[in-house]
């Protein structure tokens, strides 16, 4: 397992370290604006960090999908299916290490933006503006979301896991469509309707288990948890196909 995850985690580091290299070439310039009393300056890091943020997540996301469309369409990275190990465990290492990236990288992004904040609030002056704009993003996420650390966490737990639940539905969409539709006629056309299907079935299931609870960080927590269920179902399931359609 330990040699798959090496093995993806390869592929993938080109993209991370382009992030990483954003991520930190922004983070200058905010400090620039900040000790430098560069409203505009400070204003238009904070944007775009926040917008690097998300567009990382979605990245990361949107690249595990369409490795794995390679490694089902391609005869090169078919080969891998050849290999002594379990369709388990191929599609194991690439939806842990899908996973661990995302979570690592919300992590990241969440503890600048915690950093970040700080040092405002350390500043004196234009603080004001910037703090009510950064309020009304987040109610423009979600009209319930408040400054609060518990809060905020939970929001970020269940955004994360919900994104890695619909790859985990990309990903048998994906397979169904490689083994069980192969060949067939609009089988890109079925095959998106599937995953779009299964995106919005999953969301659904999520909003019914968190529709009642009122405590805003517990329903964040409990609709993460929904979808990390919803994850290893499809995961298990994704796996199953692999195993049964596509080994040799």
């Amino acid at each position: 397992m330990m040699k798959l995850m090496k093995y993806e985690i390869r592929k993938t580091m080109l993209v991370k370290w382009i992030i990483l290299g954003i991520a930190a070439l922004l983070e200058i310039v905010f400090l620039i604006g900040l000790w430098a009393d560069k409203n505009e300056m400070l204003a238009a890091s904070v944007v775009l960090l926040v917008l690097l943020a998300f567009g990382s997540i979605l990245v990361i996301g949107l690249g595990s999908i369409l490795t794995l469309h390679r490694d089902m369409n391609t005869r090169q990275s078919y080969m891998l299916f050849m290999t002594p190990n379990s369709s388990y465990r191929i599609l194991g290492a690439k939806v842990l290490e899908n996973g661990i990236s995302i979570m690592l990288t919300g992590i990241f992004f969440f503890a600048l933006g915690a950093l970040d904040v700080t040092l405002l609030f350390a500043h004196e002056g234009a603080l004001n503006d910037l703090w009510d704009m950064f309020r009304k993003f987040l109610v423009s996420l979600d009209s319930r979301l408040t400054m609060n650390f518990p809060v905020l966490a939970s929001f970020v737990f269940a955004v994360l896991l919900s994104w890695f639940c619909d790859i985990n539905a990309a990903y048998l969409g994906e397979v169904i469509s490689a083994a069980l539709l192969y060949s067939k006629k609009y089988n890109g056309f079925l095959s998106i309707v599937l995953i779009l299907a299964l995106i919005i079935g999953t969301s659904y299931l999520e909003n019914v288990c968190t529709g009642s609870i009122r405590d805003l960080t517990a329903g964040f927590l409990v609709h993460g948890g929904v979808a990390l269920a919803c994850s290893a179902l499809m995961y298990f399931l994704t796996a199953r196909i692999m195993e049964r359609r596509l080994s040799v």
